[in-house]
């Protein structure tokens, strides 16, 4: 196991950060998942008009979730949320999924 690989257990591992919740794959089975939820605001320019909005964004890991796709559907502490926008991978090692998402 490398240090990433143990860093990232670690951190999905901390009852603090990391929360279990249910992934459902477009007509698949739900499987249980760990998450860790943040939810940054963004500022989106739009012309010389700035708009300030809420953002939800989950990481999971790949190893957890090997290919999750817009459509897919995730369930924390009752709320439904569904992808939006293409998954990323943004970690040197690509342990991690970066999923953008609204309540559905």
């Amino acid at each position: 196991m490398s240090v990433m690989d143990a860093a990232i257990d670690a951190l999905f591992g901390d009852p603090t950060i990391a929360r279990d919740a249910l992934y459902v794959p477009a007509g698949g089975e739900a499987v249980s998942v760990r998450l860790v939820a943040r939810r940054p605001d963004e500022i989106i320019g739009f012309g010389e008009t700035r708009i300030h909005t809420e953002t939800t964004v989950f990481d999971v890991r790949a190893s957890e979730v090997a290919g999750p796709r817009p459509g897919d559907r995730l369930t924390l502490d009752g709320v439904d949320y569904v992808i939006q926008g293409e998954p990323e991978r943004r970690d040197p090692d690509r342990l991690i999924w970066t999923l953008d998402v609204r309540p559905s």
